[in-house]
């Protein structure tokens, strides 16, 4: 079992999926999403970013695990995604309560990956990001993540909501082999 630096980073549990859904579109649609930076409001239409059955199938995808950060009172207030595939960790569903944001918990998500990352000896870690979201994209930069060149179209789905401009994913990643051992 893998220790995380900060005592309040946890595994998800089935039991927090309810919690994980509702995080994810307060964080990333609707009106309750602009109280934060993280928006996509302006760029995908809708209040959904996720529902139970695309997270329950995320969570049972083989070497997929999420992270939760849960203060005292036992709140979600952040989670993240993680997917191994080889050597490789995909990140993804990474959001932080937009009432919590700027407090450090997308930082402290964002080691506690990392720590999972080298505790099953993956070589980097990648991502894909919206390619206008510069403010996020200077973000994950200033943590050490890089942008690899690759863009990949991003499809209206039927569940994430229609967009209102041409969209594409930038991938970006980071090595973390030899950052925590």
């Amino acid at each position: 079992m893998i220790q995380f630096s900060d005592t309040h980073i946890r595994l998800a549990r089935t039991e927090d999926a309810e919690a994980i859904v509702l995080l994810l579109n307060s964080a990333y649609r609707g009106e309750q999403s602009r109280k934060g930076w993280t928006t996509e409001a302006d760029l995908i239409a809708g209040d959904v970013r996720t529902d139970m059955q695309n997270l329950l199938e995320t969570m049972q995808l083989p070497g997929s695990i999420f992270l939760v950060y849960s203060a005292g009172n036992g709140t979600v207030t952040g989670c993240v995604n993680l997917q191994q595939h080889g050597n490789h960790l995909y990140l993804g569903m990474f959001s932080v309560s937009p009432e919590a944001q700027g407090a450090g918990i997308g930082k402290t998500l964002l080691l506690a990956a990392e720590e999972y990352a080298a505790g099953i000896q993956c070589q980097s870690i990648y991502m894909s990001v919206i390619s206008v979201r510069e403010e996020l994209i200077s973000w994950y930069k200033r943590h050490g993540y890089r942008d690899t060149g690759e863009r990949i179209p991003f499809k209206e789905d039927g569940l994430t909501g229609r967009h209102l401009r041409p969209l594409e994913f930038m991938r970006l990643e980071k090595s973390i082999a030899t950052q925590l051992h």
